[in-house]
């Protein structure tokens, strides 16, 4: 049977952990060719490591994807990896920092539109030379390749989330760059589209305590979720559990894959029936 991403260049941020980590395991057992991002070198050089032992292709790119220069660097390293094209970009690395909005500061309102509104913008920016101009020499040929673009959005995103204000304004923003990129790529056979995720365990969401922390430019930031709002999520969710990352990832490999080469400008809400 053929793999659902054979030869296709696919590039993942936040891959080192939850579930940026399991999409990029997905999607190079389906033969994608994979370089993948992460803010830390460990972790994301462990999952280039399990990659390679079990045959697979993949790179690594330690670093913070809102550094000035990241999005040229990661593009440029699938480039010299795998040559002068790119199939798959999965916009996933964020995290949050969470305040009421009388309380929050300026950095921590603008660090969360940088994480999840400008770095996928740049990113995608930084590649459009590889995706749309061969798009353009194919359709010349008479040849149809379909791209894939999915941005990570959240429910926090679509319907909001007290606590949340610069969190839930940067996830519906991307929501906004993903329907309008759907629009403006579209004629290049680029499907764009969004994942909004509900209550997926990961570290972000794992029940908060002191040392449930983000170090990020010199800065511990608390991560997590207080345990009694935990027991509300899941009073609230139909299927009564939470998401697990490789759940979270098979609609990302759908979205990669074509089985979805008619769907475009979408947001696909992973919520367990929330």
């Amino acid at each position: 049977m053929e793999k659902m991403l054979d030869g296709k260049v696919c590039l993942i941020t936040g891959a080192g952990r939850g579930i940026g980590r399991s999409a990029a395991l997905l999607f190079a057992a389906e033969g994608g060719r994979m370089v993948l991002s992460d803010l830390d070198p460990e972790p994301v050089q462990e999952v280039v490591e399990q990659i390679k032992a079990a045959g697979g292709e993949a790179v690594a790119v330690a670093g913070d994807v809102t550094a000035d220069g990241f999005a040229e660097k990661f593009v440029q390293t699938a480039v010299d990896a795998f040559g002068p094209d790119i199939h798959v970009i999965v916009n996933n690395a964020g995290y949050t920092w969470d305040g009421v909005v009388h309380k929050m500061t300026d950095e921590q309102w603008e660090a969360m539109l940088k994480v999840h509104c400008t770095a996928p913008f740049r990113i995608v920016r930084a590649a459009a030379p590889y995706m749309r101009e061969n798009a353009k020499r194919e359709a010349q040929e008479g040849r149809v390749v379909m791209r894939k673009i999915i941005n990570v959005s959240s429910v926090a995103g679509t319907d909001g989330n007290p606590g949340q204000a610069n969190y839930s304004t940067a996830k519906s923003g991307i929501l906004g760059f993903t329907k309008t990129l759907a629009k403006e790529w579209g004629r290049l056979n680029v499907n764009v589209n969004a994942v909004a995720y509900g209550w997926i365990e990961t570290r972000l969401t794992q029940p908060k305590a002191e040392d449930t922390v983000l170090e990020k430019d010199g800065k511990k930031i608390a991560i997590g979720v207080p345990k009694n709002q935990l027991e509300a999520f899941r009073m609230m969710i139909p299927l009564g559990r939470p998401g697990t990352p490789d759940e979270a990832a098979r609609v990302m490999l759908f979205l990669a894959s074509p089985l979805s080469d008619y769907v475009s400008g979408q947001v696909i809400k992973v919520t367990g029936g929330w």
